[in-house]
């Protein structure tokens, strides 16, 4: 996976997820789901276009569990 500084990404905390489902019903570009209602997410960096609905399905999902995550640039100074 790429590392772009500032892009921002989405992922899920697997101890938190219940299958809910809303994830995938509200970023279907990035989140489908596996054969038990789980997300799987494609963690390439978000295009501006999909932050928007990215942050909108972490506020909603039940859980807390989707998560919207800005890389940090790891280089040294």
């Amino acid at each position: 996976m790429s590392r772009v500084p500032g892009a921002q990404r989405v992922r899920v905390n697997p101890i938190a997820c219940e299958a809910h489902g809303m994830c995938a019903e509200l970023l279907p570009e990035r989140i489908s789901l596996d054969e038990w209602g789980y997300p799987i997410v494609d963690e390439r960096p978000l295009p501006p276009a999909l932050v928007g609905h990215a942050r909108r399905a972490a506020q909603a999902c039940p859980t807390f569990a989707l998560l919207l995550d800005r890389q940090r640039d790891t280089r040294a100074s």
